[in-house]
This record gives C-alpha cells, sequence and structure tokens, in this order.
C-alpha cells in the first residue's frame, strides 16, 4: 500500500483529503466540565492562579484538561482563547511528530544518515562523526556538535549545520541544539516534498481542528521546525491530550502508539549535576524533541514560559504560556499546587469555588515582565 501511495501520489492526496473530511464531521474540541467532576478542588486551581498572577511576571494563560475534559482555563489580557501565541520551542515537539509520521510511513528511519539526505550540500571531506549522525541524534540533541551550529547567519542552513564542526561522536551527549531540529524539518520536505507545516495539516492539525495554524520558513523555504508555531491555547492542549491517549483521537489512532511511547521517554541522559535531579525538571532525561518531567510526567516546552505538560499518572494535560524568565518557577507551582489537587475519584460540587475561580480568570491582567 505504501509503494502504490509514493507510484500514486493523487491517489494519496485524495485519500488525505477524504480523511480530513471525515475528521472535519467529529467534534474536535475538547468538552467542559467543572474541576469538581472531575477530582479537581476550584479552591486549589484558584490558589494556583493566584501564585501564579503573583509570582510569574508575566502569565499569558492557563489551561488545565483532566480526564479529557477542560476543568479551567484563565486568560490574562490581552491574551485570549481565541488569540494564537508563539510557541518557541515548544515547536519542537510538532516537528517531531512529522518525523513520527514519516517514519509509520515508511519514508524514512531513524537510523538513516542525516548527510546522506543532502549530499550536495555536505563538505567535500566530511568527518567520521558527521558521517556516523543519524536522524535518531537529530530528534535527541545528540548530534555530537560541542556548541551549536549557527545557521541563522547564512541563506544556506542545511549547508550551514553540515560544516559545523562535530566534535564528539553522534549520540554520546545531549546538547541543546535548535539548528538540529531545523535538519529534520528539512529531511521531512525532502522525503515527502511537502513542508512539515502543509505535511501535517491533513495528519495532525485537521484532526484535532487546528484551524489556519500560523509557522515561519527559512531562506530555504522550508519550515523553521525548531520555533515559529503560533497556535491556540486550546490547540496545545489538544495535542497533549493526543499525546496522553497513546496517539487516538476520537477513537481513531493519529499517531502511531509506538511513536508517542519512543518520543516520550527517555532516549539520553542531559543531568549536568546528579543533585539537580531532585530539583531540576531539565535534568530528567530527553527523549524525542520532548522533555522528561519530575512526578513521571513530560512536556513539550519554549522559551519564556510555554509549556503542554503531560501527567500520565494523573490523566491530565496543563497548558501555559507566559513571558517569564522563570520557567522553573511556573514548574514548581503547578507541583505546588495542582499535583496534589488531582483526586482519584469525583468531589462534591463546590459552587461557591467555582464561582470564585471563574471571577478571578475573568479579571486577569498580565503585568510587565
Amino acid at each position: 500500500m505504501l509503494n502504490r501511495f509514493r507510484l500514486f501520489p493523487v491517489a494519496c492526496s485524495l485519500l488525505l483529503a477524504l480523511t480530513a473530511s471525515a475528521f472535519a464531521a467529529e467534534p474536535t474540541e475538547l468538552p467542559r466540565t467543572s474541576p469538581e467532576a472531575q477530582g479537581v478542588s476550584s479552591e486549589a486551581v484558584l490558589a494556583f492562579v493566584d501564585a501564579a498572577d503573583e509570582k510569574i511576571r508575566s502569565m499569558h494563560s492557563f489551561m488545565l484538561v483532566r480526564n479529557g475534559q477542560v476543568v479551567a482555563e484563565c486568560y490574562w489580557k490581552p491574551e485570549a482563547a481565541e488569540k494564537p501565541h508563539i510557541l518557541w520551542s515548544l515547536s519542537k515537539s510538532f516537528t517531531s511528530t512529522a518525523v513520527g509520521f514519516a517514519v509509520a510511513e515508511g519514508k524514512l528511519k531513524l537510523d538513516d544518515k542525516v548527510i546522506d539526505f543532502f549530499p550536495t550540500e555536505a563538505p567535500a571531506e566530511p568527518s567520521e562523526n558527521l558521517k556516523a549522525m543519524t536522524v535518531r541524534d537529530l530528534l535527541t540533541m545528540a548530534t555530537g556538535h560541542t556548541s551549536e551550529p549557527n545557521v541563522r547567519s547564512s541563506e544556506h542552513w542545511r549547508k550551514m549545520f553540515l560544516a559545523h564542526p562535530v566534535e564528539e561522536q553522534p549520540g554520546s551527549h545531549f546538547l541543546y541544539n535548535t539548528a538540529a531540529t531545523y535538519m529534520q524539518s528539512a529531511i521531512v520536505q525532502k522525503v515527502t516534498g511537502e513542508t512539515v507545516l502543509d505535511y501535517l495539516q491533513p495528519r495532525l492539525f485537521d484532526p484535532l481542528g487546528i484551524e489556519k495554524p500560523q509557522w515561519g520558513s527559512s531562506p530555504e523555504g522550508v519550515t523553521l521546525g525548531g520555533y515559529g508555531l503560533y497556535l491556540k491555547t486550546g490547540d496545545i492542549a489538544k495535542f497533549g491530550q493526543l499525546y496522553l491517549q497513546k496517539g487516538k483521537w476520537n477513537g481513531k489512532q493519529i499517531v502511531p502508539a509506538e511513536w508517542i511511547g519512543q518520543a516520550t521517554s527517555k532516549q539520553v541522559e542531559n543531568a549536568k549535576d546528579p543533585a539537580s535531579v531532585k530539583t531540576s525538571d531539565w535534568a530528567q532525561g530527553y527523549g524525542f524533541q520532548f522533555w522528561r518531567s519530575r512526578h513521571g510526567a513530560y512536556r513539550g516546552d519554549g522559551k519564556d514560559g510555554q509549556f503542554c505538560l503531560v501527567i500520565p499518572e494523573e490523566n491530565a494535560v496543563i497548558v501555559m504560556t507566559a513571558d517569564t524568565g522563570d520557567m522553573q518557577g511556573q514548574l514548581n507551582l503547578v507541583w505546588e499546587h495542582l499535583l496534589p489537587a488531582l483526586d482519584d475519584e469525583a468531589l462534591p460540587e463546590n459552587p461557591e469555588a467555582q464561582k470564585k475561580l471563574e471571577e478571578r480568570c475573568e479579571d486577569l491582567t498580565a503585568k510587565p515582565r
């Protein structure tokens, strides 16, 4: 079947269009309910909102999804539910998902060599380490670089990446590397003939009801990959819920469950100091463009406080957008106020507390950072 798709792109495009149409007829918005109905105390959520408003400058939005239902959402004016927000490096988790689709469709393998995709852009005499670098190494930020390639200093980003010295054995150590995510985007475009933005449209964005996503591109016409995606808070929540559900949406397998398992599990060590494992959510290991977190959680995140936090043990997704220099502080507030408030059973309804929470969320204004 996969070979037929390669031979008959028109048929493949028609099938994807029909699939997207079928998804469009299904519900794509997450249902809403009270916090107590899903075992969450409205008072605890209010305590989190108060603490975030006071301590994090500047919060922009917050959404808590429990058991597949939105139980709380707040927007700090001028942010709003219908206003797309910059994701920064949270974009990386979406690029990883595109790689997962391409792997599932047989268009590439994790152990494919990066240099083989761009033979005319590689150095005339590539190093052994460069020749050994794989797609897997790009996904895990273990390319072998000891410094990040400054691809934006050139019009030829792929060539700049491949020319950068690979001083260590790929796979041997973690170095956060946005250029590596760009190369994933370039590889997906090379093997599919579509930008990551276009490639994800019928496979991810349409099924989830994510309308008109905005994502910039490089001078080479390649989706930026590592940053630049704009989505609404609710869209981010749906992405997290899809991953929590191991790739299923409306009863259909959208993303292969095997990919979800690989992408969100610890693939590489990233703790520079063993003592930091107890206190830092940036020392729990790294997957395929997803960070591991404390308390059995994982997340996609971006600078200034963009989070899609998934807590499988609690069947919860927490989304936050912000403009802050204290990202660990944001997560600490989640662990302090929200995690203990996630009960296994429904709680008695608390209309008074629910009203206070609703009124508080309607009265929030973003403070200058």
